[in-house]
């Protein structure tokens, strides 16, 4: 293994969201370079939506952590000290999974598993919710539903496909590659958020993670450089802190808005 001193407590800390690149944060700046970089230094946090928390909720039953997250979250209580409605589903959702031994046994192994290595020259951590060592790297999702997601510019993609979740598997996969020579699977170990929760456990195509890691290796360089001052970020224009921060300096003519809202 890589040695690091990376703790579950400090796995988020700034320090070392400065000294490594993590998935999340590769896909922040995949979305907007100026607002995750600006999160990065400390002047942006995202509003943590509810649908957010119940995916956290689920996650953190499974780590063994959810006295913390509620510790953590007061806003999912209502005043009388009861869950709200929204994550008494999330209970919902973990009592469903508890009843499918299939998905409890492909959740089986290391929970919150860190490791830390290199792509591109850029120190990379990870943060594994399952390792189940010589046989998969599992991570726990909770989604809306399993339906196809459109996407501008790239079309209807699967659900796992439009979150990035191949791009989370694809540097898994090589992270730990890197820790233990083992090139292993990557599942996702889905539930849904619909009345019915459904179940489902995914083994990402090779070829999938593969195409998803030259994603990674062409923009990884970029986005260590923006970090490190070296590059300025572009802004994206439409996310929350583009609109917060932006500053008119022009009137647009019609072409020029259609361009920029129809694209």
């Amino acid at each position: 293994m890589i040695p690091h001193s990376i703790t579950q407590t400090d796995y988020f800390s700034p320090e070392n969201n400065l000294k490594y690149m993590g998935v999340s944060q590769f896909k922040s700046f995949e979305k907007c370079e100026a607002a995750a970089l600006a999160e990065l230094h400390g002047e942006y946090a995202p509003e943590k939506t509810t649908a957010l928390l119940v995916g956290s909720y689920v996650d953190a039953h499974f780590e063994g952590t959810l006295d913390i997250f509620k510790a953590k979250n007061p806003e999912i209580f209502k005043r009388d000290g009861a869950l709200k409605a929204e994550y008494n589903q999330a209970d919902y959702i973990i009592n469903r999974i508890e009843r499918d031994s299939f998905f409890m046994k492909a959740m089986d192994g290391e929970k919150q598993k860190i490791m830390v290595g290199e792509i591109e020259g850029v120190p990379v951590k990870i943060k594994i919710d399952s390792y189940r060592e010589h046989k998969t790297i599992v991570d726990l999702k909770v989604i809306k539903d399993f339906s196809p997601i459109f996407v501008n510019g790239r079309g209807r993609l699967s659900f796992y496909e439009a979150w990035g979740y191949d791009i989370q598997g694809a540097v898994y996969q090589e992270i730990v590659r890197q820790n233990t020579g083992e090139t292993l699977p990557f599942v996702l170990a889905a539930a849904t958020k619909e009345k019915e929760t459904d179940l489902q456990v995914i083994s990402l195509d090779q070829a999938e993670l593969d195409a998803a890691m030259e994603i990674v290796k062409a923009n990884i360089g970029r986005y260590a450089a923006i970090k490190s001052g070296k590059e300025e970020p572009t802004r994206c224009g439409h996310c929350d802190y583009c609109k917060f921060t932006k500053q008119l300096d022009k009137v647009l003519t019609s072409e020029e808005f259609k361009s920029d809202y129809t694209d």
